[in-house]
């Protein structure tokens, strides 16, 4: 990560060193799950370090303008002490835009980074502090994750689940070094908040960006037409984009009648009239065909990709493009999305049109058949990948879900967040999943089916996660599966119940893992018999009986191996690797051990981490 003539050295090396150091602040390096603290021998500059980026902001592909001022004073707030830091004003007042500049030149201040926390497809205020949690890739509790580190967050969108703002009070008392810049329509109200309000661009800027935009020269009519839309940012940018088809003169013409009818008469900010009018007014505009799509795809969160919007809006591309042009979608990697503001409009139209809740519930059938297909798919060699798409789909899973919970389609939504629950164990959302459980399993009805066998299974597990008794959920689970006849759900829910049984029980925990192998068997489904199989490898070891144990962590390794299921490969040589250890075999056991390190590495799963490290700990002592 250095230069040519620089010494860089980690904390425990710095600690043995007699000499002058420069602290270099904190890095993230690859093959390394937590920054580390790097410092330099001697006091000479050179160029910043070739490491990972310590930050995950959005890099905007168009050009920022204007702001000078706001930019200098916001900046000046953050490193004279404010910690938390609030941009409010309307929707399309250029507050992210504004908050991303400011925090892209705060990265060098803060030794572990800057990072954007996007909440505006978030409605469940709970949501929140597990959504930043996850950014920052904390899983032992947000506040002991950043601790005494010195960091800024932006949290971007906040005002749908200002309910929330109490914990981040809690959370700047527990982080020290923590400052938090949060861009809100509505103040959160709670101690410690600077509020700066974003008004809108001066007429300069606002010219600027409508030339920089439109690629025009500035003139008399350009002036006049952003001071007709307030210089307000958004605005000024959706009437750029018509300039591929209107002169300035004829945008002016047009708007000026929408705004004149529109700014009259309404108790909302005059700003926003004006914003929803340029909105309005650019749909106004569309096809037919441009307006029915423009609709329809405000029913996806946080976007899709033209898979999605093709299967749930019968989406062409050459309708697509044209919404992309006018600004009202914008276009990223992958995948379509549109501006929050704009999406509210797109929801309100939305609305209105008599296939609204067809198209609910195509998304909520599109995204069904996802979890569906990728249940299994996160149990084979292309789980990193899955984990992946479904971390961009989230908000899209939570929208789908919460629509068949709320139309009365308890029994889907049952079987949706039953899908859903692998996804949530693998990447450690086991509150929110426990709650989506809990509310389906309430809902739904109460009748033996496998999505029930198999939410209650999950419920269970999740409960014995977080230190609940789990064996009311788990033994219901037996019930229903024995039921619905889901020998696959009925092995999971034996083997699991065997693992979890209090002390007074104890005597039945091997019984259990032998029938849950045996019915994992009658199942015909391996990845169930690998679970099956390794629960009853434990149960053996702590029986005392631990050539048998090693007998059973082995057979699961080879169904495992043979599924390419890299989680699970991990922990079956965790297992083996333990094993070794209580036979003497330390050379046998650092080498299953370590394979299994660098396999949970490799797809970030931190729970089979957990288990390589405490065996390699153990060798080491």
């Amino acid at each position: 990560s250095g230069h040519g003539g620089q010494v860089v050295l980690s904390a425990a090396t710095r600690a043995l060193v007699e000499a002058d150091v420069t602290e270099l602040g904190e890095h993230r390096l690859k093959d390394f799950d937590e920054p580390v603290a790097l410092f330099q021998l001697g006091s000479e500059r050179f160029a910043p370090l070739k490491t990972i980026s310590n930050t995950n902001l959005p890099r905007p592909v168009s050009s920022f303008v204007g702001r000078e001022r706001e930019r200098e004073e916001l900046l000046g707030l953050l490193r004279n002490g404010s910690r938390l830091l609030t941009l409010s004003g309307p929707g399309g007042s250029g507050k992210t835009r504004l908050a991303l500049d400011v925090a892209s030149e705060l990265v060098p201040d803060f030794k572990a980074g800057a990072f954007w926390v996007g909440l505006a497809a978030l409605r469940d205020p709970a949501l929140v502090m597990e959504t930043v949690a996850q950014t920052l890739g904390a899983k032992d509790g947000l506040a002991e994750h950043i601790s005494e580190r010195e960091l800024l967050l932006l949290l971007d969108n906040f005002e749908q689940v200002v309910e929330a703002a109490p914990e981040l009070s809690r959370l700047l008392e527990a982080c020290p070094n923590l400052r938090l810049l949060v861009t809100s329509r509505e103040l959160l109200r709670i101690a410690g908040e600077v509020e700066y309000p974003v008004f809108p661009l001066a007429e300069p800027e606002a010219v600027e960006l409508f030339c920089d935009r439109s690629r025009l020269e500035p003139d008399e009519t350009l002036a006049e037409l952003c001071r007709r839309l307030d210089d307000l940012p958004l605005a000024v940018e959706l009437a750029a984009a018509r300039t591929r088809v209107l002169t300035p003169s004829q945008i002016l013409d047009r708007l000026g009648q929408r705004l004149d009818l529109l700014k009259g008469g309404r108790d909302a900010d005059p700003r926003q009239r004006t914003l929803r009018a340029t909105i309005e007014w650019s749909h106004d505009l569309l096809t037919g065909e441009e307006k029915q799509l423009f609709a329809r795809l405000a029913v996806f969160a946080g976007g899709c990709t033209l898979e999605a919007a093709e299967d749930v809006c019968d989406a062409d591309l050459d309708v697509l493009q044209p919404l992309v042009d006018k600004s009202l979608l914008r276009h990223t990697g992958d995948r379509f999305w549109m501006l929050e503001t704009i999406r509210e409009y797109a929801l309100d139209r939305l609305v209105e049109r008599p296939e609204a809740d067809e198209l609910r519930r195509r998304h909520a059938d599109h995204f069904l058949a996802l979890m569906e297909t990728t249940e299994s798919e996160l149990r084979g060699p292309a789980q990193a990948r899955w984990i992946e798409r479904l971390d961009t789909e989230h908000d899209n899973l939570r929208a789908a879900l919460r629509w068949l919970l709320d139309a009365g389609e308890a029994d889907l939504g049952l079987r949706f967040a039953a899908a859903s629950s692998q996804f949530w164990y693998m990447r450690g959302h086991v509150s929110e999943g426990r709650r989506w459980l809990a509310e389906g399993l309430e809902l739904a009805s109460p009748e033996a089916s496998a999505a029930r066998a198999s939410g209650l299974d999950w419920a269970g597990y999740f409960a014995a996660e977080q230190g609940d008794d789990p064996i009311p959920l788990l033994e219901a689970s037996r019930r229903s599966a024995s039921d619905a006849g889901a020998l696959a759900t009925a092995a999971l829910a034996t083997s699991h119940l065997s693992i979890f049984l209090p002390v007074d029980r104890a005597q039945e925990m091997l019984p259990l893992g032998e029938e849950a192998v045996r019915l994992a068997r009658a199942s015909g489904v391996q990845w169930v018999l690998g679970v099956a199989l390794n629960v009853l490898g434990e149960t053996l070891r702590m029986a005392g009986n631990d050539d048998r144990a090693t007998v059973m962590y082995e057979e699961g390794l080879v169904i495992r191996r043979e599924m390419g299921d890299v989680a699970r490969i991990s922990l079956s040589l965790s297992n083996l690797s333990e094993m070794a250890f209580l036979a003497g075999d330390l050379s046998r056991a650092h080498a299953l051990a370590s394979e299994a390190l660098d396999l949970a590495r490799s797809i970030g799963d931190r729970r089979q981490m957990s288990f390589a490290l405490a065996v390699l700990g153990w060798i080491a002592l």
